[in-house]
């Protein structure tokens, strides 16, 4: 089954916007409420959409609890990562993990079955990814570990909510309607943890992030918009592998913008990711 060439471009776009709201993240003061804000920037524009909108079919609610209470565990390992490790370190552990994991899920229960070619596309793109992460000279210490550490377990969240969204759009009845659910409510959470974290200093916590978590918000709405809409269209593991291609364009910002390192290893990666999303959509 390969991507229809609309939804493939929509996918790869929304690949380079998750990539460039995780580096605003990663840059932000403080990551906590840069992360809320971006996460609950949408909230009130869906929470209005949902009046202008068909009701979302019972049998999707399950799946949009499950989502958000993931979510809600994703952002705390994501921001331990991010604490430990450098963005180009752990974005592409996090994500290389996601499409084998989910390809893995998606047979388990939602009957999805990959051709040989397939399979191998998706763990081609899941290694290739993963290796980005990979860097000379640098010894497996404490802050090392508890890096990689955390990007598992946030690989691990991605899938489960990854998963659940995918089955609750199909059961929604209308995408839109699901994604405006999923983005009224998951973010409150969140929001609730970060005030009482910050009691007594909310206005001057938020108001320095307010401008960068905004625009952080609205990329990330769009990006994972596409990919739930996506996954309504076209299989999970094919949907989900070619976005996690999101990690060439991290590895890119890192490199330009924040100063990591970026060098031949890292261009042979991305070759083999690109490799892998080939295999993917050949269709055999």
């Amino acid at each position: 089954m390969t991507l229809e060439p609309g939804v493939l471009a929509l996918v790869l776009l929304a690949a380079v916007l998750h990539a460039s709201w995780n580096a605003l993240v990663k840059t932000g003061g403080d990551r906590l409420v840069v992360t809320t804000l971006v996460m609950t920037a949408a909230s009130l524009p869906c929470a209005v959409a949902l009046f202008f909108l068909p009701p979302l079919d019972p049998a999707a609610a399950p799946f949009l609890l499950i989502s958000v209470l993931v979510h809600f565990v994703y952002y705390g390992f994501l921001l331990g990562a991010y604490h430990h490790g450098d963005l180009s370190q752990v974005y592409p552990i996090a994500r290389g993990a996601a499409p084998a994991l989910v390809a893995l899920a998606a047979w388990v229960f939602a009957g999805e079955d990959l051709s040989a070619v397939e399979l191998l596309g998706v763990l081609v793109v899941s290694l290739g990814i993963m290796s980005l992460a990979w860097r000379r000279g640098v010894r497996l210490g404490d802050g090392e570990a508890k890096a990689i550490g955390f990007a598992l377990l946030t690989a691990l969240s991605i899938a489960v909510y990854l998963l659940a969204d995918g089955l609750g759009v199909r059961r929604g009845g209308h995408a839109l309607s699901y994604i405006c659910w999923l983005f009224a409510i998951e973010g409150l959470p969140l929001l609730a943890f970060t005030f009482w974290r910050r009691r007594g200093r909310i206005r001057a916590a938020f108001m320095p992030q307010l401008g960068r978590g905004l625009l952080g918000g609205t990329v990330a709405t769009v990006s994972y918009g596409i990919a739930i809409w996506a996954m309504s269209q076209a299989s999970m593991a094919h949907v989900v592998a070619l976005r996690e291609t999101s990690v060439i364009f991290a590895a890119a910002i890192g490199a330009l913008a924040l100063k990591e390192p970026f060098g031949h290893i890292r261009i042979a990666a991305a070759t083999v990711v690109a490799s892998g999303a080939v295999l993917l959509n050949l269709g055999l």
